[in-house]
């Protein structure tokens, strides 16, 4: 049996990150499969407060939509844009779907989209008109513009907005009921310091190129909190739980750059490198993704243990790294408490 309380570490280690500037709140959860062992929330959030959870959003809507459309036979890994874009230039043309969720298809991983689409209608005619970054074929570079450009793919197909989508198809069915983009109410995290106004972003998406799309992107603008956290993280630990094939997980958790410093699978961050922010015990085959903000969350597929850590280490200033170590440290603690426990759960 696993001994919960070998998980009361969990609020005086976030305590300890408050009191060292780590980030002024925090929320974490740890489970395995389908168990909730423990929650800790600290700095004056709650297991209900609503975090920017950044780049996670790529996997908690466009990756898993997308996943259920090559389940449903609507998309296929090699796909190419020119299917859904045939305007698009010879060097995009026959970018695949693969490409964009492994983060190897050349799209620059970063430019200010307002500075250049004029406006969010101008979005994809700006992406396809970019000039691809200069590597090696099959090189990972991670890339918020190439999952900007997914999303507008999986929209193209359903005719909807990502956000009806993900609501419809990813957040509802698995019970997340406090998920979703452009949050309301006041129980929402703060994030970075707006220099220009002087006022802390509070449920409004922190990424700048969410931002310009009205705080609805496949690269950032999901809030979330521990609980909902939890939920999508039991259904991954239990190999799908019902709402993906394990078939189709398996798929998206398989390494598919190995040899280079950063292991991506379909939209997932994959362990197994000498540094990442899963640790040192979490094993190689894990996976999970994080969040610019200061969010993130594993999943060993072996055993079924997951953790949430949900942050805002952006308030008042993104320039505050500290998380980075903490990150590290919190995996290790965890996985080490799993361990001197029963692994059967």
């Amino acid at each position: 049996m696993i001994n919960i309380e070998s998980y009361a570490f969990l609020q005086p280690l976030l305590e300890k990150g408050i009191s060292e500037g780590v980030f002024p709140m925090a929320s974490a959860a740890v489970g395995c499969r389908d168990l909730l062992f423990a929650t800790a929330n600290a700095g004056g959030a709650t297991e209900h407060t609503l975090f920017d959870i950044a780049s996670m959003s790529k996997v908690f809507a466009p990756t898993m939509l997308a996943l259920r459309d090559i389940e449903g036979g609507t998309l296929t890994l090699y796909d190419t844009v020119s299917r859904y874009f045939p305007e698009a230039p010879p060097d995009k043309a026959e970018i695949t779907i693969l490409q964009l969720m492994t983060h190897t298809s050349r799209i620059t991983p970063h430019y200010y989209l307002s500075e250049d689409a004029g406006t969010p209608d101008g979005v994809v005619a700006s992406i396809l008109r970019h000039p691809l970054d200069d590597l090696p074929e099959g090189t990972p570079a991670y890339s918020c513009i190439g999952y900007i450009l997914l999303g507008k793919i999986l929209e193209q197909i359903h005719g909807q907005p990502l956000n009806k989508l993900a609501d419809e198809r990813v957040f509802r069915p698995l019970g997340m009921a406090h998920t979703g983009y452009c949050p309301q109410g006041d129980n929402i995290a703060p994030t970075e310091v707006d220099p220009a106004t002087g006022i802390a972003w509070q449920g409004i998406v922190h990424d700048e190129n969410a931002r310009f799309l009205g705080g609805v992107s496949a690269n950032a603008g999901v809030f979330s909190d521990v609980l909902d956290c939890a939920r999508f993280c039991q259904m991954l630990a239990c190999g799908g739980q019902g709402y993906l094939s394990p078939a189709m997980l398996r798929k998206a958790i398989h390494n598919y750059t190995p040899g280079y410093d950063v292991h991506r699978g379909l939209g997932f961050h994959l362990a197994g490198t000498t540094y990442n922010y899963m640790g040192d015990l979490f094993p190689d085959d894990s996976f999970g993704h994080t969040g610019f903000t200061g969010t993130c969350f594993a999943i060993d597929p072996a055993t079924g243990l997951w953790t949430v850590l949900l942050t805002n280490r952006v308030h008042p200033t993104r320039e505050n790294l500290k998380l980075m170590r903490f990150r590290r440290a919190f995996h290790n603690r965890v996985y080490a408490a799993f361990s001197h426990g029963s692994v059967s759960c």
